[in-house]
C-alpha cells in the first residue's frame, strides 16, 4: 500500500486542532487505498497545541515534532523533511499542508489523483488557477498576493505557475529524496513563509512537472488570525531572489530517481 506522509507546521493553533484532526481522520478513512502517516511540527507553541493534537488525534498514525522556540514555517517544514529522510521511499507521497484547517481535503483528493493517475511529479493547490479563488479575505491581501506572484515570475524567471506561496502541495517521494541529495536532508534554508518560493525554484531547477489544482480558500474556516505578516514576508522574497542562482549549480539527474 502506498504511504502518504502529511506534514503540517503549527504555531499556537490549539483551537484548530480538533477540526484538523477530524479532517485527517476522514481523509484516511475515505482514501483507504493509501496508508496515511501524519506529522505535526509544533513550532514553539505556548498554548497547548501539541497536546490538543495528541488528544484529538487518537486512533491515527500521528507524530508530533516539537521546537522549543518558534523558528518559522520554513524551518518547521525542514524538520519534517529531515524526519522523513531515513523513512521515505521513492514511491511514497509527501503532502505539505497548512495547520489552521483552511486546506480543503476535497482538493487534496484531486491532487493525489494527479500524482497517482496522471503521474505528475508535484501537484499544487492554487487559488489563482482558473476555478480557484479567495473568499472572506481583505482585498488588500488578495492584491498583495497577486503582486508577490508577479514579482516572483520576473525575478526567478518562472513561467506557467499561478500560485507560489501556498503550503498546500503534494510531491512524489522521489522528488523529496532527490532534493535532499542536492540540498541536504532539510532541503530548505529559508525559515519563513518565503520557503515555498525557495522550494518551487528548486523543483523547477530539477525539471519536475507541476500540475495546479484550483482551490477555493475560505479563511473563515480558520479560528484565530493568520501568522503570515504580508509586508515582512514580501521583503524576505528579495532575499530568495538574491541567492537563487547558487541553487542552479547542483548536479541535476537526467531521469527521476
Amino acid at each position: 500500500m502506498r504511504i502518504v506522509y502529511v506534514i503540517a507546521p503549527v504555531l499556537n493553533e490549539e483551537p484548530n486542532m480538533p477540526g484538523l484532526m477530524q479532517s485527517w481522520k476522514e481523509l484516511a478513512s475515505e482514501l483507504n487505498e493509501f496508508s496515511f502517516k501524519f506529522i505535526l511540527v509544533d513550532d514553539g507553541s505556548t498554548d497547548g497545541t501539541g497536546e490538543a493534537a495528541r488528544n484529538a488525534g487518537t486512533a491515527m498514525d500521528l507524530t508530533v515534532l516539537k521546537h522549543d522556540v518558534n523558528k518559522g514555517p520554513g524551518y518547521a517544514f525542514g524538520t519534517g523533511f529531515e524526519y522523513l529522510a531515513e523513512k521515505l521511499k521513492a514511491e511514497d507521497i509527501v503532502v505539505t499542508i497548512e495547520g489552521d484547517n483552511t486546506s480543503r481535503i476535497s482538493t487534496l483528493k484531486i491532487m493525489l489523483g494527479r500524482i497517482t493517475r496522471e503521474n505528475v511529479d508535484v501537484a499544487f493547490a492554487s487559488v489563482h488557477a482558473y476555478g480557484g479563488g479567495i473568499v472572506n479575505t481583505a482585498g488588500w491581501k488578495i492584491i498583495a498576493s497577486h503582486l508577490s506572484s508577479g514579482l516572483t515570475k520576473i525575478f526567478l524567471n518562472i513561467r506557467g505557475i499561478h500560485t507560489f506561496t501556498s503550503f498546500f502541495r503534494a510531491y512524489q517521494g522521489y522528488v523529496i529524496l532527490t532534493l535532499q541529495k542536492s540540498y541536504g536532508k532539510r532541503i530548505l534554508e529559508f525559515p519563513g513563509f518565503e520557503c515555498m518560493i525557495e522550494l518551487l525554484k528548486k523543483i523547477i531547477i530539477h525539471r519536475y512537472s507541476i500540475s495546479e489544482v484550483p482551490m477555493n480558500l475560505d479563511t473563515s474556516m480558520r479560528k484565530g488570525k493568520s501568522k503570515l505578516k504580508a509586508f515582512k514576508t514580501a521583503r524576505k522574497y528579495f532575499s530568495v531572489f538574491y541567492v537563487a542562482k547558487k541553487w542552479e549549480k547542483v548536479h541535476v539527474p537526467e531521469k527521476k530517481q
